[in-house]
């Protein structure tokens, strides 16, 4: 790509995963921002010491104009600064969750709807070997049911690491929009974007820390197939993210992160690439990133635009109004 001006919003734990693959990858990081100084000055010593630092975003859009923006803020923040750099014309990659409302989801989408750039939302595990090689086999022989889950532990000690952690209105809710996001997200990119689903989203252990949910279960329902999902923070400790998927001719399909069977047999497994920040990201990041950029220069949108990356916020935002009723998604 010629080089171009990136500014990155957010010095956080997943801003510098941003910053890292950028900056490997030889992309010039023209700015960053971050109200907090200290990991601002981090990030930029590490990452991109000739960059401008800012701890205003909007200031750092007007007097930077970047050719893209990547959005890693909080969650609450996503859709205001997604936003403000749309209605400027610049390329936005944006972490999840796109948005934690459906007001603020539906002004972000207007918002990609009058742009001339590009919208891009951070959903790296559709971009891991396995998960590719199982998309395109269900090409062929179609999932009629799935089922995901995501049993991971994250304590007290996990939402003490960052204020904006298991409050509503800044984290959005709780397991199924952090952790288990982007296992939502590829139970309806195998099996189908679901009309209509059943959820009950619970607080088993930390009624005293969060409040918001520590797991959640639902029963998504796909024209005539369906899928279901379980995801909880209240394990004793983390296991392996796994979805099963019954295919149209009888077979049984298991995906792990790093491998898949079918009907017992190993059918795929993943290249061993770098990881960047926590292992529980996968090994999406770098591709999405050059894939995202490739978009841009050659103007053409994102697979995973406002409208798709606005899915599993859709699925997420009717779970937890469900309550154990059957709503439209």
């Amino acid at each position: 790509m010629e080089n171009r001006k990136i500014a990155i919003v957010g010095c956080g734990i997943i801003g510098n995963v941003h910053a890292q693959v950028l900056s490997e990858q030889g992309y010039e990081i023209a700015a960053l921002c971050d109200v907090d100084e200290v990991a601002l000055t981090k990030t930029k010593e590490k990452f991109a010491p000739n960059a401008l630092a800012y701890t205003n975003y909007a200031k750092m859009i007007d007097e930077v104009s970047p050719y893209a923006v990547h959005i890693c803020t909080p969650h609450h923040l996503h859709a205001e600064a997604t936003i403000y750099a749309l209605n400027r014309n610049i390329h936005v990659l944006c972490e999840k969750p796109l948005a934690i409302t459906r007001e603020s989801l539906a002004a972000v989408l207007e918002a990609e709807k009058n742009s001339k750039a590009n919208l891009g939302v951070c959903q790296q595990n559709r971009y891991n070997d396995v998960n590719v090689a199982v998309k395109e086999l269900l090409t062929k022989n179609p999932a009629v049911y799935g089922h995901g889950t995501v049993t991971w532990n994250r304590g007290a000690w996990y939402y003490a690491q960052a204020a904006w952690r298991g409050k509503r209105a800044t984290e959005g809710g709780g397991v199924i929009i952090n952790q288990a996001l982007h296992t939502f997200d590829l139970m309806q990119w195998m099996v189908g974007f679901p009309e209509e689903l059943v959820g009950r989203a619970d607080n088993f252990t930390l009624q005293d820390v969060i409040e918001v949910e520590d797991t959640v279960s639902c029963v998504c329902f796909t024209g005539e197939n369906r899928f279901t999902f379980f995801a909880t923070n209240a394990a004793k400790s983390d296991l392996p993210v796994e979805m099963n998927f019954k295919l149209k001719d009888g077979s049984l399909l298991t995906v792990f992160p790093e491998r898949a069977y079918l009907n017992g047999e190993q059918i795929t497994s993943a290249e061993m690439v770098k990881v960047y920040g926590k292992g529980c990201y996968g090994t999406g990041h770098t591709r999405l990133i050059r894939h995202f950029y490739e978009c841009a220069e050659q103007g053409k949108p994102f697979p995973i635009n406002g409208q798709e990356g606005a899915k599993v916020v859709r699925m997420i935002l009717a779970t937890y109004e469900s309550n154990g009723r059957k709503v439209k998604v």
